[in-house]
């Protein structure tokens, strides 16, 4: 968590003040932030072997009208995707996943996703654009579509900036952008500056405020359970849409897939099964 607001900066400002029970509850938050979205009052009690009355009385120390005042300013953290530390067990991670996963997909309405294949597949050129976590799933996207397809490129190029790319940009290109939370600075004013018609965004809830300024939306659920955003859904979704526009390519996507295969045999590219 932030450093500057929150629960833990509060408690590091607050701790010399607090009392022996309150300092051992202090502890407990510090190791599981996530405790205070997570349980109760009591169930919290119950963890540092204090009382529901110390409980209360440290998070009104920490400046909080009361423990669902914390809990409201966790989930604003968590939800700007600062990581938060929390305690879970395996079942937990493949709940949480699942559910990302299912709210993801059951949100997308299938003839969207076709809609958005058959661009991909049948688009001139291709420019997929992502920074900081969303350039992996801007990377596997372009690893599938140039499987199956040609003139597909990734921006930006490392260590390169971005306007002498967007400004080749030809007129019947298409653009993908991966814009999850915690953005640059600078993805606004891209966004501005592409063609909002040829322009396709990935992204999580928070990235709805662009939907009116590029060409189609897809949403993905990055999850608040966990520390880090699980890129689970974003990447499943990338392998949804470039399946389904390797099966509208027909026989153009199968040669091309064939070519490739035999020039990784030539060379000697991949490791033999």
């Amino acid at each position: 968590m932030s450093e500057s607001n929150g629960v833990l900066a509060r408690i590091k400002q607050k701790y010399t003040e607090l009392s022996p029970s309150a300092r051992a509850i202090a502890n407990y938050l510090q190791q599981f932030p996530l405790t205070v979205i997570s349980d109760s009052t009591a169930e919290i009690a119950a963890k540092t072997n204090t009382s529901k009355a110390t409980v209360s009385r440290l998070f009104r120390q920490l400046g909080y009208a009361s423990h669902q005042d914390a809990k409201q300013d966790v989930v604003l953290q968590r939800d700007a995707g600062i990581p938060v530390k929390q305690a879970l067990s395996q079942h937990d991670y493949i709940a949480a996943e699942l559910g990302n996963l299912q709210r993801t997909l059951e949100a997308i309405p299938a003839s969207q996703i076709n809609h958005i294949a058959s661009i991909l597949a049948r688009a001139p050129k291709i420019t997929l654009i992502g920074y900081r976590n969303s350039y992996p799933v801007a990377l596997h996207c372009r690893q599938q579509l140039k499987q199956i397809r040609p003139n597909v490129r990734l921006l930006p190029q490392p260590g390169q900036s971005l306007s002498e790319d967007l400004m080749d940009l030809a007129d019947d290109e298409i653009i993908v952008v991966f814009g999850f939370r915690r953005r640059p600075r600078i993805f606004a004013r891209m966004i501005d500056a592409l063609p909002s018609a040829r322009t396709i965004l990935l992204t999580d809830p928070t990235g709805q405020v662009y939907q009116d300024r590029v060409g189609h939306t897809l949403v993905c659920q990055l999850g608040n359970q966990f520390a880090f955003d699980s890129y689970a859904a974003p990447m499943s979704l990338v392998s949804v849409i470039c399946n389904q526009a390797f099966t509208l390519l027909g026989a153009e996507g199968d040669n091309r897939v064939a070519t490739i295969s035999a020039l990784y045999a030539e060379m000697g590219e991949l490791d033999p099964d």
